[in-house]
């Protein structure tokens, strides 16, 4: 099967990258979730990136990765703390082509290098079978007030393996 993509190289998250990764959520919440949110949820939603420097300063307290294609930001992942998978967004061009694989794999190696014994997620009905697919549990299901609007999501769990070398404590 030929690809229509080469793989997406990563990089760590610039303070410029901020309007361009506003863009891809956006895009990302407005073209992806039809099918699981209404339309005035979906902008609810999408309204967390309007505040810039708000927007920019969640990325950077967090480990955001980038995923690039030819230079161009195409998605990211953010990691809160160690274990919290916090954002995960892919440009709906590039949805299904495993961009949004590539950046979860990276970010749950780089979790494991912080010592993380799982990872958590609220994933939302969208990304919930993605989710599934990297060995997440579903544990409970969440709704969420943004605004006027309220939004379902569901709190999952993924328990790391330790890394073949832990036994040197």
């Amino acid at each position: 099967m030929a690809q229509s993509m080469p793989k997406p190289g990563l990089r760590p998250f610039l303070p410029a990258d901020a309007p361009i990764l506003a863009e891809i959520f956006r895009a990302s919440i407005h073209e992806l979730t039809a099918d699981d949110y209404s339309e005035s949820q979906q902008e609810a939603w999408a309204e967390a990136a309007d505040d810039e420097e708000a927007w920019a300063k969640r990325l950077a307290g967090c480990l955001t990765l980038v995923a690039t294609v030819s230079g161009s930001p195409v998605g990211f992942i953010a990691l809160k703390g160690k274990d919290l998978v916090d954002l995960l967004y892919v440009h709906p061009a590039v949805a299904g082509q495993g961009v949004a694989s590539t950046l979860y794999g990276a970010i749950e190696q780089l979790a494991k290098a912080r010592g993380a014994t799982q990872l958590t997620v609220d994933a939302s009905d969208t990304a919930r079978d993605f989710f599934l697919k990297q060995g997440f549990v579903p544990q409970q299901r969440n709704t969420v007030s943004l605004g006027d609007e309220w939004l379902g999501n569901t709190t999952m769990k993924k328990a790391l393996v330790a890394p073949p070398d832990a036994s040197r404590q």
